[in-house]
């Protein structure tokens, strides 16, 4: 009985503190290791603080009749009441209902087809062909989103674009594109594609760059064919990619592009462009309802916030790839 107890008593004591040592002891070394490493850390890290995080500081106006001649801090608190005037007037369901649609829209569209095209990019042998296709599909996403929205006005406008002088020339009537409710969310969504598809899938390309050629040889030697070695080699090994790309397309599904949005909008088709970025805009920006538009973009934020989270946890639970 006394030999087990000093036997125990010889025994270090559990302590809490032997991970933390170890911890700063780790970091210390290595900061000690790349320093210069960690000071040219220092200016990203700093732009971050002041312009990702500093502003938030100013969403406390969501909650406040904001003045700027009181500033944030005396400006008196009206709790939720901009919320409540925003969920309780008759266009919101009507915004909420158009930004979801061109968001999903563009999910469904731009989330396959850069795969699909990096898919059909690594089955070209030649490689001189393949760099040159790579390279005009991803030109256009070096152009300004002004330059697109003066194409799309080349090519759609009523009175002098090329589609309708063409449906006037074989006999048709002229379609108002750009006016119209019905084309707009095509426009929107399919001008996006060209615009982005060719450089989305430079991430696919480099993902399948990393798969071993010994795994194709393999699958070619047991008579698989180009179709099964691409459903059974090329998508699994790329699918992680996939999983992450579509999680962070997700993410943002209530924030649809300002800039472009707006330069299309009129008159005539604001029964279905009005989104909640450009009504954050007017009712922000023009009528200086500076506490209301900031109710509207939190609400923005937190319900992008929340899709982000569950559908990164249905990927974690499924497929074991997720952002954390």
């Amino acid at each position: 009985m006394s030999e087990n107890m000093f036997v125990k008593s010889r025994q270090p004591a559990p302590s809490g503190g032997t991970k933390k040592s170890d911890y700063f002891s780790t970091l210390k070394k290595d900061l000690k290791k790349h320093k210069w490493l960690y000071v040219m850390l220092i200016i990203p890290v700093i732009f971050v603080l002041i312009w990702n995080y500093w502003p938030m500081y100013g969403v406390m106006i969501a909650f406040k009749d904001y003045s700027p001649a009181f500033g944030i801090l005396g400006s008196p608190w009206v709790g939720l009441k901009h919320f409540e005037r925003f969920f309780a007037s008759y266009f919101f369901v009507e915004i909420l209902v158009n930004t979801l649609r061109l968001s999903l829209y563009s999910l469904l569209v731009s989330v396959p087809l850069p795969i699909i095209l990096a898919l059909l990019f690594n089955e070209l042998n030649r490689k001189w062909f393949k760099s040159t296709v790579q390279t005009i599909s991803y030109i256009p996403n070096f152009i300004s989103v002004v330059v697109v929205i003066g194409m799309v006005q080349f090519f759609f406008s009523t009175q002098d674009g090329m589609i309708n002088m063409l449906l006037e020339t074989f006999g048709f009537s002229a379609i108002d594109f750009l006016g119209s409710p019905k084309w707009f969310p095509h426009i929107y969504v399919w001008s996006g594609v060209w615009q982005s598809v060719g450089w989305g899938t430079l991430i696919y390309t480099a993902a399948m760059s990393g798969i071993s050629p010994d795994q194709y040889e393999a699958a070619y030697l047991d008579g698989a064919s180009r179709l099964q070695c691409i459903k059974n080699i090329t998508i699994p090994s790329i699918m992680p990619t996939i999983i992450i790309s579509t999680i962070l397309a997700t993410g943002s599904i209530l924030s649809v592009g300002f800039e472009k949005t707006f330069l299309l909008q009129n008159a005539s088709n604001l029964a279905a462009s009005e989104v909640l970025s450009t009504y954050t805009y007017k009712m922000g920006i023009i009528n200086g309802e500076y506490s209301f538009s900031a109710a509207v973009g939190l609400f923005n934020n937190v319900i992008n916030f929340i899709v982000l989270f569950a559908v990164n946890k249905i990927a974690q639970k499924t497929n074991e790839s997720s952002l954390w």
